[in-house]
């Protein structure tokens, strides 16, 4: 008998095939990190060999929100934005790795991808808690600190530098993919290939469930996908938003605007890695759907199996 159990994930419906018959056996756990719930559902030969390889998830996803995390002041992140201005500082791996892949994504998509909207961010997620919009001036004042290219990187040296003091790095485009990606390296350490990650609105994927070609994903508009050794990002206003005159606006903002996407806007990203794919639905969902289709054209995007799934409004189900 097959079950076919559903696990959401910021719009997209996760359909998770598993054979009670055969082995190994499939085990699910969840826990709460980075503000939201991550779900790692494996096949093991036993419970203790999964329970050990899900805590090993767990912890590499731990470890990052220590590591990368805005929220938390004493994060090697939140230290470097702390010292924004101040010239090169010494960070370790994890963080450089993202801010190079970050840059590399804002240049690819001429901004609309920006790792450096922390100013404006913290103004949006204010008005989440309040119910207003941000004062218009004070919104410019913190748009002025927003600029990529500010962002140096030494890979010598191992150092990185924020050319601008006030500046603040923001990592909710990028950093769930990343810790997706690493959870399943860490499960596949412990000899667990066949495993999935399912983490906010990032999905990632491993070998597929035993006589699958791959896990089953349905999207929101009733199309189908299978997954298998890649990954799938969501970004839009279906989990984080906040209405104001009658209007939704998005957690997520727009670079070039420095307003909170409305009007429903949101994108569907697959790629070979969840960093990718966070960044570039990230992007994609700020843009029309032809600029996020061109940049699919680029020769890093394409290596990186890219390509954009949908570019509709994104809303949760019933």
């Amino acid at each position: 008998m097959t079950i076919r159990p559903v696990l959401r994930a910021r719009g997209l419906l996760l359909l998770l095939a598993a054979s009670c018959d055969a082995p190994p056996e499939r085990f699910e756990f969840r826990e709460l990190h980075m503000g939201t719930e991550a779900r790692l559902v494996l096949y093991a030969p036993s419970p203790d060999v999964a329970e050990r390889a899900a805590a090993a998830g767990f912890r590499r996803i731990a470890e990052l929100d220590s590591l990368l995390s805005d929220y938390r002041p004493d994060s090697e992140l939140s230290r470097l934005s702390a010292q924004a201005g101040a010239g090169p500082r010494p960070i370790g791996d994890d963080l450089f790795h993202l801010l190079a892949r970050a840059t590399e994504t804002a240049r690819l998509t001429d901004g609309a991808f920006d790792i450096t909207m922390g100013p404006v961010v913290l103004l949006w997620r204010e008005a989440r808690r309040s119910g207003a919009l941000p004062d218009s001036a004070v919104l410019d004042s913190a748009r002025a600190l927003v600029d990529w290219r500010l962002v140096t990187l030494d890979s010598a040296a191992r150092t990185a530098t924020l050319g601008r003091p006030g500046m603040r790095l923001d990592p909710g485009g990028i950093a769930k993919g990343y810790a997706a990606d690493e959870a399943l390296a860490a499960m596949r350490a412990e000899g667990i290939e066949r495993a999935l990650v399912a983490f906010g609105g990032e999905i990632v994927a491993g070998a597929p469930p035993p006589g699958s070609v791959g896990w089953g994903i349905e999207l929101p508009d009733g199309d189908s996908l299978e997954l298998a050794h890649a990954a799938l990002a969501s970004s839009g206003d279906a989990e984080q938003f906040v209405e104001i005159g009658g209007t939704r606006y998005s957690h997520v903002v727009d670079p070039r605007t420095g307003a909170g996407l409305s009007g429903g806007a949101g994108a569907t990203v697959m790629a070979r890695d969840g960093l990718t794919a966070d960044a570039l639905a990230t992007a994609a969902s700020v843009v029309e759907r032809g600029v996020a289709a061109g940049w699919l054209t680029d020769t890093a995007v394409v290596g990186a199996g890219a390509r954009l799934i949908r570019h509709a409004p994104v809303r949760p189900r019933p």
